[in-house]
């Protein structure tokens, strides 16, 4: 009996443990139990009792373990927590000022007060010895952590911290008061020791370092935006309106200013002598509405410029930044940048003010198109209607007009500069939010991330962090070369068919190489904390969380937002850690063996999935690094083609999800990677330089849209119907100069063209020097079109938002005044501009053959040879080619798919070229 009451008694304890027991009281009942039982061992039920306490004594060493494991994971995620989000708490900070001296001012903002706050901190180098640093004897001092606080520091000592790594590493964090005293000190040394003249710490492989506002972030952990949504931000919007593009020339008229706690309106200035009082009353503006950020579209390539150009002129002060930063740091102010966007990084101008972010929207849609490849130009307003933000009422005014709309009609042009202000703000909230959430990740300030790129913009600040965190020393690319240099074999591609297919699928292995990296822990030996790997871990698990919370959230609500931005953010994250990987001498944490590593196992991945479609009877059509196409057949649908997906991924390893990414009506394979795609619901989508370019003549575009168009769906009489017309209409010269003319973006200086000019001729070039041009920018763009005189003529684009701008107003503006700046050649241009681009001179035969020679041979892979001859030739050669077949014979080359049934064995793939046999 006293048995039984113990079963029970320990029965229960043990249904306590199992929920939510605490070890101790569970163990200290044990042992009064077992005391209990020794008076009653004969009892029947004791047999019993002693399973139920050697099961439970196993269950406390499993729940110790489990306290134990859980302790250690939560641990874990915490480092990784810190390494990705820093790791000191201060919320909302919205804009940080630092300079070399170490000082700091951050501003945080609690609701719509902004505080305040003044730090200092510690300017530091990172170096691989301090052989550099022997001639300050006793000046140069240990310490264990950060060194005393500047205010109780003796002046002009240097101290150093030996982090924990190995020779070649950088492995001495320098600490001065001073940060230009420390790099005089290193280049003294490094002089002495190489003999050679250095003037810059750039110069020296075993030197790193950062800007002020980075250093500051990363040795106090702090980040941005920590507790903010982008809403809560405050943005201000802002657009000049100029009489001329050079400011030598011309001046501002009018200023459009809106934000987003409900400003809008415009500062004018109708008479020249009102000019600096607009100024005056923009910076005034600027100061009382107390905006976070300022944005705006080409802010830096033309605002700003022309801003600072007109205050200097007028000797208006540009006071545009937050109290509390010193006098000097509110004006605005300039400097020199590389962008490193793409293929077309280049040096430019950037500014910046103390307290504000200075955002340029061109710069997100340029990392937008970086991706896409699909935008057909970056002006304002194009940009507008192609994320469907312009409005149907929106004021269209062009450029050369602004001016004399403003003396007929100024309300005209209020409301037309309001509508780009407007628009500016819709750019914002469409392409900002991954900025604004990656600044809550990497030690940088806002306005750099949104023109950073993810790997060396954004994960390397934070992998730099993290070492410095852990007092770990960074690795030296030029001291670890074997592990950062080398070619090695990228990703699979692979092309299996070209034609038209039908009945088209696309399976994508998701976020395949960080998938691999993670599954298979594939990071940087040299990263010996395991940062990269753990941050890409924690990334994808928070990226999960923020996609099901954004799911679950009311749509367009500040959570759906913000939790929508910040997944966009992490993919951004995780599929820059591979580039990042391989990305040599110029990562600090590369490793091309590694990289290797991962490429190899993609090809094996993807081999893996073309086998399984392959052995199902599918019509494969090209298959590029983590994703292939492939026909189905036309009974197929879309659960069909899910399933068959879905089968095939579940073969794959552990952590490597296939993916069902799409379903298309047909596709023109061309290259790899160049192909078009139509879907169901009738949108063509070109996709590859090789079927678009952004040199592309317009009238050429629109035959090879309307030509892919009708070829995917069969219809080749309307593909003849096409060529013809735009045959005819050359001829005819129905189209207007602007139809014809291309547009190249310029990579040579003056001086190195007139250089070489003798030699070789460009037509973008000899166009600019027709107009009278002698001075041009690289970078910037120019539409010309070729006469039949075989000259070639400059067509100045009608909108401003790219005109290449800046420090180049002041380099010229010392020139004679009867020598004509390019920026007074585009105006004048421009004011004759309708003229030009209605012109119908052009060399009609020059451009018949660009249409046959350059836009329909992009269609030669559609067709039979024989039959792309007869496709593409006018009516009046066809009676030379007396062989040619009917035009309603000819039928593209089709891929499709037809599985047998059942009954006839094997499956297999038939491919059809209408009567010309295997379209394979």
């Amino acid at each position: 009996m006293i048995c039984s009451i113990f079963l029970i008694e320990l029965t229960a304890y043990q249904v306590l443990l199992s929920t939510f027991g605490s070890l101790a009281l569970w163990r200290l009942k044990v042992l009064s139990l077992e005391q209990k039982l020794k008076a009653c061992a004969l009892d029947p039920h004791w047999l019993a009792v002693r399973r139920l306490l050697m099961a439970m004594a196993r269950a406390e060493s499993a729940v110790g373990d489990l306290e134990a494991t859980t302790l250690r994971s939560q641990e874990q995620q915490q480092q990784e927590d810190e390494y990705l989000f820093g790791w000191n708490p201060t919320p909302g900070i919205v804009s940080v000022w630092a300079n070399r001296s170490g000082e700091a001012v951050v501003w945080r903002r609690e609701g719509e007060r902004v505080l305040c706050l003044r730090e200092r901190f510690w300017p530091w180098v990172l170096t691989t010895s301090l052989a550099d640093l022997e001639h300050l004897g006793r000046r140069l001092r240990p310490v264990t952590a950060l060194p005393p606080s500047p205010a109780a520091s003796p002046p002009g000592l240097v101290y150093y911290r030996e982090l924990d790594g190995p020779g070649g590493t950088y492995r001495f964090l320098l600490f001065c008061d001073d940060l230009s005293r420390l790099e005089r000190l290193l280049l003294q040394g490094a002089r002495r020791r190489l003999g050679r003249r250095l003037t810059s710490l750039a110069e020296l492989e075993h030197c790193y370092a950062v800007g002020p506002v980075e250093q500051y972030l990363m040795q106090t952990g702090q980040v941005y935006f920590r507790g903010l949504a982008y809403e809560h931000l405050h943005r201000l919007q802002l657009d000049l309106e100029t009489t001329a593009l050079d400011p030598h020339r011309g001046r501002i008229f009018l200023a459009a200013v809106r934000d987003s706690r409900g400003l809008e309106t415009t500062l004018e200035a109708p008479h020249e002598e009102d000019e600096p009082r607009l100024i005056r009353e923009l910076c005034n503006l600027i100061c009382q509405r107390d905006p976070d950020v300022i944005e705006n579209h080409n802010l830096f390539g033309f605002d700003l410029p022309f801003l600072e150009e007109r205050a200097r002129v007028l000797g208006v002060p540009l006071v545009m930044g937050r109290q509390g930063a010193p006098e000097a740091a509110r004006r605005l102010h300039r400097y020199q940048e590389t962008l490193a966007i793409g293929p077309e990084a280049r040096r430019r101008l950037r500014y910046s003010v103390a307290g504000r972010e200075l955002v340029d929207t061109l710069d997100a849609v340029r990392r937008h198109d970086f991706v896409v490849r699909d935008m057909p130009s970056y002006a304002l307003k194009d940009v507008a209607r192609y994320f469907g933000i312009a409005s149907a009422e929106r004021t269209y005014i062009a450029g050369m007009d602004i001016v004399e709309t403003y003396r007929r009609d100024p309300e005209r042009v209020r409301r037309y500069a309001l509508d780009d202000v407007e628009e500016v703000d819709g750019l914002s909230r469409r392409l900002l939010g991954a900025p604004f959430a990656l600044a809550s990740m990497a030690p940088r300030r806002y306005e750099r991330l949104v023109s950073a790129g993810p790997a060396m913009g954004v994960l390397e600040p934070i992998l730099v962090r993290s070492y410095l965190r852990a007092g770990a020393a960074l690795p030296c690319p030029s001291g670890e070369k074997a592990q950062g240099d080398g070619l090695y074999e990228g990703g699979a591609v692979h092309l299996f068919a070209t034609g038209v297919a039908e009945h088209v699928v696309k399976a994508d292995v998701a976020s395949l190489y960080p998938s691999l990296m993670r599954t298979f822990a594939i990071g940087p030996r040299c990263d010996r904390l395991g940062v990269l790997l753990s941050i890409l871990g924690r990334l994808t698990d928070l990226r999960l969380q923020h996609k099901e919370a954004a799911r679950l959230a009311p749509p367009g609500s500040i959570e759906a937002n913000h939790h929508a931005a910040t997944q966009a953010a992490m993919k951004i994250l995780i599929n820059a850690a591979y580039g990042y990987m391989g990305a040599g001498k110029m990562a600090l944490f590369a490793d091309s063996q590694a990289a290797a590593e991962v490429t190899r196992r993609g090809r094996a991945i993807l081999d893996q999935v073309v086998g399984a479609l392959r052995a199902r009877g599918l019509a494969l059509i090209e298959a590029d690094t983590d994703g292939v196409y492939f026909a189905v057949p036309p009974e197929w649908d879309e659960e069909q083609e899910r399933s068959l997906v879905a089968e095939i991924g579940s073969g794959l390893p552990p952590g490597i999800r296939l993916e069902y990414e799409g379903r298309y009506r047909a596709m023109f394979s061309h290259e790899v990677k160049n192909y078009a795609l139509l879907t169901y619901d009738g949108r063509l989508i070109v996709h590859g330089v090789a079927l678009r370019s952004s040199r592309a003549e317009p009238f050429g575009e629109r035959f090879l849209r309307r030509a892919l168009l009708a070829t995917m769906l069969g219809k080749v009489d309307e593909v003849r119907a096409a060529y013809l017309e735009t045959v005819g209409a050359l001829r005819s010269r129905a189209l207007p100069a602007a139809d014809v003319a291309t547009q190249v973006r310029l990579t040579k200086t003056p001086e190195a063209y007139f250089a070489a000019r003798q030699t070789h001729q460009e037509p973008a070039y000899e166009a600019l020097i027709r107009a009278g041009r002698r001075h041009w920018f690289p970078g910037e763009r120019v539409r010309f079109y070729r006469t039949a005189e075989k000259q070639y003529v400059w067509l100045p684009d009608e909108n401003t938002e790219e005109v290449p701008a800046g420090q180049e107003w002041l380099s010229l503006a010392s020139t004679s005044s009867e020598e004509e700046t390019p920026l007074m050649a585009v105006e004048r241009a421009r004011q004759t501009s309708k003229e030009l681009a209605e012109r119908r001179d052009y060399d009609v035969e020059y451009y018949i053959r660009l249409l046959t020679s350059s836009y329909a041979a992009r269609l030669r892979k559609a067709f039979a040879p024989e039959d792309f001859e007869a496709l593409f030739r006018e009516d009046r050669q066809l009676a030379l080619f007396a062989e040619t077949r009917p035009l309603e014979q000819i039928q593209p080359r089709w891929i499709r798919c037809q599985l047998p049934r059942q009954d006839q064995g094997e499956s297999k793939v038939t491919g059809e070229t209408g009567s010309k046999g295997d379209g394979t």
